[in-house]
């Protein structure tokens, strides 16, 4: 088999970029070791950014999300038993975010890739890359069980945090940053109506809350928790009092309740491997960098390195230019690190860490106090969270 560029993975990275790659007339080849309904039916986070959201319309993948989504022009920072209501539109001038499920999102790449003729390839197994060095590099896989080889121009690492790809760059040549969180979240989707028109992060003495909403009918839920805690010892009964005692407001706001019908516990990490390139490999997305869910960073940071990476592949096959993609993992990086740090910052700001003292708890409060009460403060939650890049990946 040949094509011009390997994508290993279809997650929101390998799709994406299969997807602006076709749009300038450069072919390649997806390999998933999930099924498609594995793929789609996969339930993640779904915020979006102004930039994906630009990227997404810009591209014409943009339809049903603009149809099915809701468009948020804010969040409620939530403690001490009160709201404050930070407002993207007038901190940002008029940028917002977008929420619609990652596998939506999926969905919608899946089905423009194949009614464009995409060769998505599923249920593969035993991926290897090969020939990174060179001009040549291949990927290895098997496919019914047949071994199949792909020669490429450029292999895409873009099989998450636990594929293949990241290792193929051998220990000495990259650095990996690591930080995993002492706490968890236990997330749940729940038959219930919206209870708030915008996202609840909620920092109380018992720890994080969030509510978010997946559709009119269905809502997601999380709060913190021990991240070796089990999900058997969590009854329905005390989900919802544990979500509304952090919940609960001074002016008797009261959490709609439903039947649970998914529950589960996320662990928390921060990670970046540097350089997120090797040869004619390039990582993007999870497999190069993981953030905790506070920041709502994960998919954005994923559509936004290919967007550099399509960018540069363009003037690779253009003109033969190599300037662009050579310089791929430092650009992204600049963006990767900002993102990092106010995934950190959100996540340290609301969460209860189990080994601070009171004076730390303090600190903490003093912290969503500047928030809630300096335009300053806010801004720069703000315009970090609608996202710091911009949607356009062709030349201008």
């Amino acid at each position: 088999m040949r094509t011009q560029v390997g994508i290993v993975g279809a997650g929101p990275a390998g799709l994406l970029l299969s997807h602006l790659l076709h749009l300038e007339g450069i072919e390649s080849v997806v390999l998933e070791n999930r099924s498609r309904e594995a793929v789609e039916q996969t339930i993640r986070a779904g915020v979006l950014e102004q930039g994906t959201v630009d990227l997404l319309d810009s591209t014409g993948v943009g339809e049903r999300m603009h149809r099915e989504g809701a468009v948020h022009h804010g969040i409620e920072l939530r403690f001490d038993g009160r709201g404050h209501r930070i407002d993207f539109p007038s901190l940002t001038s008029g940028r917002a975010i977008m929420l619609y499920p990652q596998h939506e999102v999926l969905k919608d790449l899946i089905k423009v890739r194949l009614e464009a003729g995409g060769d998505l390839r599923f249920e593969v197994a035993d991926v290897a890359v090969e020939d990174l060095g060179g001009d040549r590099p291949r990927v290895r896989f098997r496919e019914g069980g047949a071994a199949r080889e792909l020669d490429c121009d450029v292999v895409a690492g873009c099989d998450g945090f636990w594929g293949v790809c990241r290792d193929a760059i051998p220990a000495d040549r990259r650095t990996d940053y690591v930080r995993e969180y002492p706490f968890g979240w236990f997330g749940i989707l729940a038959e219930a109506p919206p209870s708030s028109e915008e996202l609840i992060y909620c920092s109380s003495d018992r720890g994080f809350g969030l509510v978010s909403t997946r559709s009119p009918t269905v809502q997601r839920l999380y709060f913190q928790c021990d991240p070796d805690d089990e999900v058997d010892r969590w009854p329905d009964e005390r989900i919802w009092e544990e979500l509304q005692a952090r919940l609960e407001t001074a002016d008797g706001w009261t959490l709609k309740e439903g039947p649970i019908f998914q529950k589960g516990i996320v662990t928390m990490r921060s990670f970046v491997c540097e350089p997120m390139q090797l040869g004619r490999l390039f990582l993007a997305g999870d497999a190069a960098h993981i953030v905790p869910p506070t920041g709502a960073k994960g998919l954005n940071l994923a559509a936004a390195d290919v967007a550099v990476l399509a960018r540069a592949l363009v003037a690779f096959y253009r003109s033969g230019a190599t300037e662009l993609l050579e310089a791929y993992s430092a650009t992204c990086l600049r963006r990767v690190w900002r993102a990092e740090h106010f995934s950190w910052w959100m996540t340290s700001m609301l969460h209860l860490d189990p080994d601070a003292d009171p004076f730390q708890r303090q600190l903490q409060r003093s912290q969503l106090q500047y928030v809630a009460g300096s335009r300053a403060a806010a801004t720069t939650l703000a315009e970090n969270y609608v996202g710091l890049w911009e949607g356009a990946w062709r030349e201008r």
